[in-house]
């Protein structure tokens, strides 16, 4: 059974799992829920600006309770799905952007890191419930914290398969090709990106992977 630890205010919950996961601490299956975060967590060296309401997780699960056809490079996009899937259901337009980025419309609401260290899954989830910084969005539906995290974790117990998920993904990326990508520290547009079976996209002769 997976436990909840809700906390005030964390500088990470993604940070903060990590290291007690490393010391020895926690174990998993473990989620961090925190109602403020000051030093979120974001894709390479960003940041994720956090703002109180929004919705700021972490949670770690053992390599034993992924999907067996689940390639490691590509939990994040598995996760974001997931999630995503929940967010559908209650009638968000809410769509995920290649690899990790929850969008509604053309703005960025939220996004997905996640990490392995040893035989620990890590998952962070940072989402705009009610606020957002400039030049992102907020997501367009109404959606109790509580109710949502519920949802999420029902989705996870399901452990659907790899194969099913990307089928499902692989009619939504579409979308991502009206954007650009980094490879490296560049900028590239991904109008020409070809999503491969594991996750990952051939671009510029180049095999970029989604794990973040």
């Amino acid at each position: 059974m997976l436990e909840i630890a809700y906390f005030k205010k964390l500088d990470s919950t993604h940070k903060f799992l990590l290291k007690n996961i490393k010391e020895n601490k926690l174990k998993p299956p473990f989620m961090i829920v925190s109602e403020n975060q000051d030093n979120g967590v974001g894709t390479g060296d960003n940041k994720w600006i956090s703002l109180e309401g929004n919705l700021f997780l972490s949670f770690v699960i053992s390599s034993e309770q992924i999907p067996k056809d689940l390639p490691k490079q590509s939990i994040s996009i598995y996760f974001a799905y997931l999630l995503k899937e929940v967010l559908s259901k209650r009638g968000s337009s809410v769509w995920l952007k290649w690899p990790n980025d929850f969008y509604v419309k053309n703005k960025k609401v939220g996004g997905v890191l996640s990490y392995i260290y040893k035989e620990n899954i890590i998952c962070s989830i940072g989402l705009n419930l009610k606020k957002s910084p400039d030049n992102f969005g907020i997501l367009d539906i109404n959606i109790e914290k509580n109710q949502l995290i519920k949802e999420l974790i029902l989705n996870l117990k399901s452990k659907k398969s790899w194969k099913g998920i990307f089928k499902k993904y692989q009619v939504e990326f579409e979308k991502s090709k009206s954007f650009e990508t980094k490879i490296g520290k560049t900028k590239v547009s991904m109008s020409k990106a070809v999503l491969q079976k594991d996750g990952s996209i051939q671009i510029e002769r180049k095999k970029v992977y989604s794990l973040r």
